[in-house]
């Protein structure tokens, strides 16, 4: 499995049981479905938080059309679940509708990731969550600084802010993680979130200054100025 395909898992890895896209070394060749559902699912969550919609999607599609050959609703749901928690990771905050058709299949873990996303885990089922998650869902904000990984670390954040628990640290720590990976949606979206935060405050020349860091991540102003040519 590759670092960043283990990277992106992390945040749902007890979802996939041990079955789902995975490839023991040394053991016997995997079925294609698994390389290749392993493969897009990778590219897809890669491609959607670069801010690639259009590869995202081609490359879900791809994944849901492996993983269906199976059968299986619980591998299905591990994509639909890696999918909303990207999502949820840039604030954008809605029912997962890949998952809901599996919900009655899904595995309580799953349900319980899924009601996590939703910001709405009832406080029995946070045991169910990945280890990494748990603090964070208990209401304690500051162990987000503890967690590793980035992906997981930012769909934390999300969940923080869409229950209304994330302070402005908990919004400097995601723009930070953000764009020290490069993810191009999440850092835009926490940018935002940031410079409304400046605004409302009545901070303007931070706000114009986030807003300018929001500009060059959109690829604006990047063209030099082209020296003058001398004359003839």
């Amino acid at each position: 499995m590759s670092p960043f395909f283990t990277r992106v898992m992390k945040p749902s890895a007890w979802l996939a049981s041990a079955v789902l896209l995975c490839a023991c070394a040394g053991g016997p060749k995997p079925p294609d479905w698994q390389v290749e559902a392993k493969g897009s699912v990778e590219r897809s969550v890669g491609a959607y938080l670069a801010g690639d919609s259009r590869v995202e999607a081609a490359e879900l599609a791809r994944a849901r059309n492996q993983l269906s050959r199976t059968g299986r609703a619980d591998l299905l749901a591990t994509a639909e679940l890696l999918h909303c928690a990207a999502r949820v990771a840039s604030l954008v905050f809605e029912t997962c509708a890949g998952f809901e058709p599996l919900r009655a299949d899904a595995t309580p873990a799953q349900t319980a990731y899924a009601e996590y996303l939703q910001g709405r885990l009832v406080a029995e089922n946070i045991v169910l969550l990945p280890p990494a998650q748990r603090a964070v869902a208990s209401g304690d904000a500051a162990s987000l600084k503890a967690i590793a990984d980035p992906l997981a670390q930012l769909v934390a954040a999300g969940v923080l802010l869409q229950t209304r628990q994330a302070s402005l640290l908990v919004i400097a720590q995601a723009v930070d993680t953000a764009s020290a990976q490069g993810w191009r949606r999440p850092l835009l979206a926490w940018l935002g979130v940031q410079a409304r935060h400046a605004e409302e405050g009545g901070d303007m020349q931070e706000a114009n200054r986030v807003r300018r860091r929001m500009a060059i991540a959109q690829g604006a102003g990047l063209c030099l100025q082209q020296p003058e040519k001398d004359p003839p």
